[in-house]
């Protein structure tokens, strides 16, 4: 049986072992051994979530401020955008005559605006100011375009003449030509192009006068061949007509408008260069000469009205060409005509 002293020595070796266990935590409050590290069931501290901060909201353009002469101030910069976008859209009017005006779209010559860029520096331009609208035109393109205008609008002069409506003779006016500026008209629409103008552009050119510039309707000569006739016109009113011989089918009076050139009394026939004549001497005036009392010779070679003693012959196609009248009638017509009278062979 142990002695008192041997339990109170194990009883002071029990406490302290209880107390080192208890502090360094190795016994719970009642009295068992953990090594768990203490728990607790409070949630973590939380903060609110940090947003962030709204776009800033852009600001409308100042007052006054023109964009390729367009009013962009007051609006906002999308606004802005598509009201020059749509302004330079807008045809450019070339104007011709006081008749003929053409549209001309800006896309039909690739013109391409930099709408963005001059918003950008519109955004940040002081009230009133003017920001230019940089814009790419292809020259190649407004060249050819404006050939093509050339080609539509150029004219040659119209000489004034006397020529046939039907089988009545008729004066017809001069006209002036014209030919495009084609450098001053590029020029026009690069500019009005390159500065959004859409003011109409009057087309310039240069006038190109006639070679004759009037005609007057006296006294006009008209040959059928075909029905051997000529008539006689003075004030674009038949005075008279004529039973004629023509040219023979081999050697045909030929079709077309000429004028007398030459007027002889009493002439002298002289053999032309052809085949037929090469062996015949010249006649001199008389009864026997071919070509009657009077030569009214025409501009076509060779050719010519004359009187014929040869009265058979009137109404058939019978002469080398020329135009044969009766004697008497081949006089009264010398006395009514004159250098410059038009004639007109027609093959009625």
């Amino acid at each position: 049986m142990p002695s008192a002293r041997t339990l109170r020595a194990g009883l002071l070796l029990a406490c302290a072992l209880l107390g080192f266990a208890a502090a360094f935590g190795l016994v719970t409050s009642a009295g068992a051994q953990s090594t768990d590290p203490p728990t607790t069931t409070e949630p973590p501290p939380t903060e609110p979530p940090i947003e962030p901060p709204p776009p800033p909201t852009p600001a409308p353009i100042a007052f006054g401020v023109l964009v390729g002469g367009v009013k962009v101030g007051g609006m906002m910069p999308y606004q802005a955008s598509k009201a020059v976008t749509k302004a330079y859209a807008r045809p450019l009017v070339l104007v011709a005559d006081e008749t003929t005006k053409v549209e001309l779209a800006p896309g039909a010559l690739a013109a391409k605006p930099n709408v963005p860029k001059a918003i950008r520096r519109a955004r940040v331009a002081r009230p009133g100011a003017v920001v230019p609208l940089d814009v790419e035109v292809s020259q190649a393109r407004v060249r050819r375009y404006v050939d093509r205008l050339g080609r539509r609008f150029d004219r040659k002069p119209v000489d004034a003449r006397i020529e046939l409506a039907g089988l009545k003779p008729r004066a017809v006016q001069a006209e002036e030509g014209r030919i495009l500026k084609k450098l001053a008209t590029g020029r026009a629409i690069r500019t009005a192009f390159a500065t959004n103008s859409r003011r109409p552009i009057s087309l310039a050119f240069e006038i190109q006068k006639p070679a004759v510039g009037s005609a007057e309707l006296d006294e006009a000569v008209v040959i059928l061949r075909g029905s051997n006739r000529l008539l006689f016109f003075d004030d674009a009113k038949l005075v008279r007509w004529f039973g004629v011989a023509t040219g023979l089918p081999s050697f045909p009076t030929p079709l077309g408008n000429y004028e007398i050139v030459n007027l002889q009394r009493n002439p002298w026939w002289y053999p032309p260069p052809s085949d037929w004549a090469k062996d015949a001497d010249p006649v001199p005036p008389g009864p026997g000469n071919p070509l009657g009392t009077r030569w009214m010779g025409i501009s076509a070679p060779y050719v010519g009205i004359h009187g014929t003693p040869d009265a058979a012959s009137i109404g058939y196609s019978a002469s080398h060409g020329c135009i044969r009248m009766r004697i008497a009638d081949a006089e009264w017509l010398f006395r009514r005509v004159e250098i410059g009278t038009p004639v007109f062979i027609v093959s009625r």
